[in-house]
């Protein structure tokens, strides 16, 4: 069953130049691709810089306008949804962001930041049941809930990511983004981190979009891989055989920048 499905999905960025800023050209960021998600699955998107693949994901989740074509999530185009009717469906769709170090705000304890999103989705939460809340997140994500009145800096760049993790798990969501999720990290730190994830994809029956460069990583966590280039997929089938019988000179390429695979 596919939880998520994209048609010719295009994002275009308008290039303005001059004193009036007129547009006289546009990046094809992304550049009609298509693909479909199951449920309970993990899909790996991989590339070079600037093929394509974060400008996806910030798409499927409204932080990047589309220029054109349709995300299905379920039976509901979010393509075609504004600001208040998209609301809902971030509670079952987050993001945890590549670099921990900037993406939780520095002055805000981790209470507030894993509980901001409870407090938008969950108003009526109280602030004592909020508190728990995130206690039991930090739990979840291998933290000690006594560090729930520290702020950011105090921690390593792997624990800052579990506080990321979980802030997205927060609301309790069927689908995760997941940008380039430790290649900020040490490596065996980033070894932690991805057992966690798949710890948790276990435990709530979470979906995976897993964005990385990273082919090794994806080797090891994704059953399923889309490989983009300039705006296009070029390539996509279950992992093991587009890593070992790559079709596309691209795929090749990038299989062979890789140490050891």
């Amino acid at each position: 069953m596919s939880l998520l499905k994209v048609e010719n999905l295009k994002v275009h960025f308008p290039v303005r130049t001059g004193l009036l800023q007129r547009v006289t050209d546009h990046i094809f960021a992304v550049d009609g691709i298509s693909f479909e998600i199951a449920q309970g699955s993990c899909v790996g998107l991989v590339g070079e810089s600037g093929s394509g693949k974060s400008t996806t994901g910030k798409a499927i989740i409204g932080l990047n306008p589309t220029t054109a074509g349709s995300i299905h999530y379920e039976s509901t185009n979010l393509s075609g949804l504004n600001t208040s009717d998209f609301l809902p469906f971030r509670k079952k769709i987050q993001m945890v962001f590549q670099d921990p170090f900037n993406s939780l705000n520095p002055r805000m304890r981790v209470e507030a930041l894993i509980g901001e999103p409870l407090e938008i989705h969950f108003p009526e939460m109280s602030r004592s049941a909020r508190r728990a809340r995130v206690s039991e997140l930090l739990t979840q994500v291998g933290l000690s809930p006594d560090s729930i009145d520290r702020y950011p800096h105090a921690f390593s760049g792997g624990q800052r990511q579990r506080i990321g993790i979980a802030r997205a798990l927060a609301v309790k969501p069927e689908f995760l983004i997941l940008d380039e999720p430790v290649s900020a990290l040490d490596v065996s730190v980033q070894a932690q981190i991805i057992n966690l994830l798949a710890d948790l994809k276990e435990e709530f029956n979470l979906t995976y979009l897993f964005i990385s460069h990273d082919l090794a990583v994806v080797e090891h966590f994704c059953d399923y891989t889309l490989v983009m280039n300039e705006g296009k997929v070029v390539e996509q089938g279950e992992t093991e055989k587009v890593l070992n019988q790559p079709r596309d000179a691209y795929t090749r390429r990038l299989i062979d920048a890789v140490p050891s695979l």
